[in-house]
Formats: C-alpha cells, sequence, structure tokens
C-alpha cells in the first residue's frame, strides 16, 4: 500500500488530522467514508475533492463507502451556513439520491471480487426504523449540551442573529450516529470530508468512543477557494454541475481553462492524478510563457476525462476550437443557427420596445443586469471593456438601437475577455 497521507499531503489535500490516523492506515486495510449531501440531483463540483479523495483512499487499497444523506438531508447541516435551509420532501430526496448515487458509481470500482470494493449507502436506511425515543435513549445521553455547543458550527448559529434550530442543533448527533453505525455494522474505522465537517465527525469518534469503547479517526480536506474570493464552482450562470445535462462538458471544460494561473498552479495537483514530476515539469513550463496557458490546458484536458470520459472532451475540445473560430468572424457575418447554437454563452431577454427607442450603452449594461449599476456599467465603457456585436464601444454616447440587431433578434456583448453574452431581444 503507498502512503496515502504523504500523496494527499504534497496534494495540498489535507487541513486537519486526528492523531493515530496515519498508524491506522499503515496497519491494515482500512474502511472509511464520507458523506454526500444529497440537495441535488447531481453533484456539482464542489463534490469532487470528496470523490477525489474516495478514490485516492481505494487506490491506496483501502475500502471506500460513498454515503447518501437520505436522512440527514431531511434536516439541515449548519455547518458553514448563515441561516436554516428549506427541508426537502421524500419523493425529491429519493430522485436525489438516486442521481448522487448514479453518480458516485463512475468513478469508484464497485466490483464485488476485490477485497476493497467500493460500497454505497444511505443513512435513511438506518434512521427510518429508529423512534425519537430510542434515539434520545441510545444516542443523546451519550453526547453533553456542552459538548455540542462546543462547536463552531453551532457556535457561530448561536451568537448570530438567525439562530439554530433544535433541528438542525441535532444533524451533528445523527451524523456522529452514521460514523457510529458504520463502525459497527461495516467495520469503518474512519471519516474523511471538508475542513467545515471537523465538528461533526469528531462527534462520531467520541459516539463511538463512549459508545462501545472503541477508537475511530478523522481527516480532512481543505476547502477550495478561488484567488479572486469568487466561490469555487460558481459561475455567472451559476453552479458547475457533473451532470453533462445541466452543465455540457465545453462549459465544464471552459470553467477549469479559466482558471487564473495560482489556482491552476493549486487546482492541478487537487483535481487530477499527474504524478509530482510531471506536475512540477508543466508548473516549469507554464512559468516560461505563462500566456500559453499550458497548465490550464491540462488541467482541464484531465478533469473533464475523468468526470466526462474521452468522449465528453473530445466534444469539448470541438466545441472549444469552433466557439473560437467563430469569435474571428464579424458578427454580421453570422447566421442565425450560428448564433443560436453558440455553447456556453449566457443568454438575457431583454425588452425590444427598450431598444426600439434607443438605449444608451451604460443603462442598457446595467439594466441587462452584466453590470450591477450604471456606476460600474459606466466605468467598464469608459475602461474600453464593452464591446458590442464584436466591436469595442469607444464612448458612453453609444446608443443601442434596432439598427445593431442582428436577424432583427440578437445583440452579442463581451464584457472584459472571457464574459460573453447574447441579447435577446423580446
Amino acid at each position: 500500500m503507498k502512503n496515502l497521507l504523504a500523496e494527499l499531503q504534497w496534494r495540498g489535500m489535507i487541513h486537519d488530522i486526528m492523531p493515530g490516523t496515519e498508524e491506522q492506515l499503515s496497519k491494515e486495510m482500512t474502511t472509511g467514508y464520507i458523506g454526500f449531501d444529497p440537495t441535488a440531483d447531481s453533484l456539482h463540483i464542489g463534490s469532487l475533492v470528496p470523490i477525489l479523495l474516495l478514490v485516492h483512499f481505494q487506490k491506496a487499497g483501502h475500502k471506500p463507502i460513498a454515503l447518501v444523506g437520505g436522512a440527514t438531508g431531511m434536516v439541515g447541516d449548519p455547518s458553514g451556513k448563515s441561516e436554516e435551509r428549506n427541508l426537502l420532501d421524500e419523493a425529491t430526496l429519493n430522485k436525489n439520491v438516486a442521481g448522487v448515487k448514479a453518480q458516485l458509481e463512475k468513478f469508484l470500482d464497485f466490483n464485488p471480487a476485490l477485497p476493497n470494493a467500493a460500497e454505497m449507502a444511505n443513512n435513511y436506511d438506518w434512521f427510518k426504523p429508529i423512534s425519537f425515543i430510542d434515539f434520545l435513549r441510545d444516542v443523546g445521553k451519550h453526547i453533553t449540551v456542552n459538548y455540542m455547543m462546543a462547536k463552531d458550527s453551532v457556535k457561530k448559529r448561536i451568537e448570530g442573529e438567525t439562530g439554530i434550530s433544535y433541528t438542525e442543533f441535532a444533524y451533528q448527533l445523527m451524523q456522529g450516529y452514521d460514523f457510529y453505525w458504520l463502525y459497527k455494522n461495516k467495520n469503518c474505522k474512519l471519516q474523511m470530508g471538508g475542513s467545515d465537517q471537523w465538528g461533526n465527525m469528531t462527534t462520531g469518534t467520541e459516539l463511538i468512543r463512549r459508545k462501545s469503547g472503541g477508537e475511530a479517526f478523522v481527516f480532512t480536506n481543505p476547502l477550495i477557494t478561488k484567488a479572486d474570493g469568487g466561490k469555487f464552482g460558481k459561475t455567472e450562470s451559476g453552479n458547475v454541475w457533473l451532470d453533462a445535462a445541466k452543465t455540457s462538458p465545453y462549459q465544464f471544460y471552459q470553467f477549469w481553462l479559466n482558471a487564473s494561473d495560482s489556482d491552476a498552479e493549486k487546482w492541478i495537483k487537487i483535481f487530477t492524478f499527474l504524478d509530482k514530476e510531471t506536475i512540477d515539469a508543466l508548473i516549469t513550463e507554464h512559468k516560461q510563457d505563462a500566456a500559453k496557458r499550458v497548465l490550464q490546458k491540462k488541467l482541464a484536458e484531465e478533469v473533464t476525462a475523468f468526470v466526462h470520459g474521452k468522449e465528453g472532451l473530445q466534444e469539448a475540445l470541438t466545441a472549444t476550437e469552433k466557439a473560437f473560430a467563430e469569435k474571428q468572424r464579424p458578427a454580421e457575418e453570422l447566421s442565425l443557427e450560428d448564433i443560436e447554437a453558440m455553447k456556453g454563452v449566457t443568454q438575457i431577454d431583454f425588452g425590444k420596445d427598450k431598444i426600439s427607442a434607443g438605449i444608451d450603452i451604460v443603462s442598457f449594461i446595467a439594466e441587462t443586469g452584466i453590470e450591477k449599476s450604471k456606476g460600474d456599467a459606466r466605468k467598464m465603457v469608459q475602461g474600453g471593456g464593452i464591446s458590442v456585436n464584436r466591436r469595442k464601444v469607444e464612448t458612453i454616447d453609444f446608443k443601442i438601437d434596432n439598427t445593431l440587431l442582428l436577424h432583427n433578434q440578437y445583440l452579442l456583448v463581451q464584457k472584459g475577455k472571457k464574459n460573453q453574452y447574447i441579447i435577446k431581444a423580446v
């Protein structure tokens, strides 16, 4: 077995680790799990780190369990949240659990012939038969309120304006019981997850210790951030999903391709399986000529192939090539089909009557939502950051009117180097 923790350490995938974890992993094939929250019927790229952790875990000879929180999903986790979230009904939850399960099965090896075959679990299966009285007697009495209140996720909410409901307060007990159940029934001795889960995860080790005198371990990965302070996995058009029907392979590929240099250098270690030597060589090559975007291209290729397979990567590369070629053509040469087939471009509907009457560029950019305010729109235009129909707007006196509409219906607007929009006059 290769040293899993050393591998994860150089990749920047370890945040906190409980003493004794390394010894446990060196001693024997260990069963470990990560929980996935079924708040939608697809995971998004925020779930890629836990998925990759399980893949590394299995490759190192250990046994992974992917736990879908069918029961905990009905309750809501206060970690990292400033307010109570909406609870899902059972039908929606079942649909989401099925979707998440199908995705996880693409990445892990479930072949029962393997001694460390991956397993799926749904905590609804063991929570469903437990009565409230049973839970209070068998679980609640082992963990003090003082212990639960000391957790950061609870403390922040209690001290904040919205407070915390008993439902969400009980979440860490439920997650703790998951670990206890898997420990008792699957000999599971390790839980992994994001650093915001440390409090919930250690409650599980405490419950195992107090309820059965056993020993269990935990380690967390850092939460992924973007160098510009933006939220990882979010674009102007929303989440970047793992489901090709929600985020096309082309849009998925573009997300990674558009990473900043510092993000690409960090992310290529976390999100690919390339070895240290290969990554170091790529970083050196990238620093010699950053304009070639060697790191971003390799990162985008590797992650797209991992999530969407070779066919998905090919589709993304073909669409990228076509989109690049299309960008070079004057807007007036584009057919209606060319415009409507543009991939990964945000479409915004805008009142045709306002365009017919003529609207100044600053108001137009603010009212379409391309910029948040007229002040921001004015700065962007004055800085040369706005193009309409592939021509730079030189002055804030520029007017948008019917003469600019392509096929009497569309305008192509670009903000900065990367943000493109199709404005449809309706």
